[in-house]
C-alpha cells in the first residue's frame, strides 16, 4: 500500500480594531500604627473608590477585588534589630470601563476618592466581545497556510488533497499604534488616553493530503 504523502504548513493571521474597553488595574495602600487600623482604613479607602468608579460606568462584573494584604513593616534598629514600625494594608481593584473615551474622568474620580493612599497599577485597552476580531485573524491564517501550501505542493509537482487536521495556536492581543486616525479619548479633567488599535493574532497548523497523480498547479 502506498504511503499517503502529506504537507504541513504554520499560517499566521491578524486583524486590528478599535477598542471599546479599557481595564483599569487600581491599589489601595495604608500604613498605620496598628494593624486594625490599616486595616479598616484601607476597606474605607477602597470603598470609596469602588463607589466612584461605579459612578463613571464600572458596575456588577465590571469590578472585582483581585489582592487582599496586611503586613509588618519591619525596620532596622541599632542595637535592637527588627522592629515593627507599623503595619501595611493594601487591596488591588480591577475595573472595565466603557467606552475608553469614558476612563479619564473615571481615574480623575478613582484619585480623588483615594487620594495619597491610592496606586494606578496600569491600563489594558480591549474588546467587550472579541470574537469578531479573532474570526479575522483566524481567515486571515488560513489564507496564508492555504496559499503556502498550495505552493509547496505545486513545487512538489502536486496539488492539495484534502485537509487531514488543523490545529489553532493560542491567540494574543496587543497594543498597536494607529499610524492615522488616532483618536484621543479626553476628559475636562485627567492624564488623556489615547485610543489606538489593538491587533489580535493567531496562528494555524493545517496538513493536506498531497495530491501526486493530479497535474501541478
Amino acid at each position: 500500500m502506498t504511503p499517503v504523502r502529506t504537507i504541513t504548513v504554520t499560517g499566521e493571521g491578524t486583524a486590528e480594531a478599535v477598542p471599546d474597553l479599557l481595564t483599569l488595574t487600581l491599589a489601595v495602600e495604608v500604613r498605620r500604627d496598628a494593624a486594625e487600623a490599616a486595616y479598616g482604613d484601607a476597606g474605607e479607602i477602597a470603598s470609596a473608590v469602588t463607589e466612584a468608579l461605579r459612578g463613571h460606568g464600572a458596575a456588577g462584573l465590571d469590578l472585582r477585588t483581585s489582592g487582599l494584604n496586611l503586613r509588618a513593616e519591619l525596620v532596622w534598629a541599632e542595637n535592637q534589630g527588627q522592629k515593627v514600625r507599623g503595619y501595611v494594608a493594601s487591596t488591588t481593584l480591577v475595573a472595565r470601563v466603557g467606552p475608553p473615551s469614558a476612563a479619564p474622568a473615571a481615574i480623575s474620580a478613582a484619585v480623588a476618592a483615594g487620594g495619597d493612599s491610592l496606586r494606578i497599577n496600569g491600563i489594558e485597552q480591549g474588546f467587550t466581545d472579541a470574537s469578531a476580531v479573532a474570526a479575522r485573524a483566524q481567515e486571515a491564517a488560513w489564507r496564508e497556510a492555504e496559499a503556502k501550501a498550495a505552493r509547496f505542493a505545486a513545487l512538489a509537482g502536486g496539488r492539495l488533497g484534502q485537509v487531514l487536521s488543523i490545529d489553532q495556536r493560542p491567540g494574543h492581543g496587543s497594543p498597536v499604534p494607529m499610524m492615522a486616525g488616532i483618536q484621543r479619548a479626553s476628559a475636562s479633567e485627567g492624564v488623556p488616553i489615547e485610543a489606538g488599535s489593538v491587533a489580535v493574532s493567531t496562528s494555524v497548523v493545517v496538513q493536506w493530503e498531497l495530491d501526486s497523480t493530479a497535474p501541478a498547479l
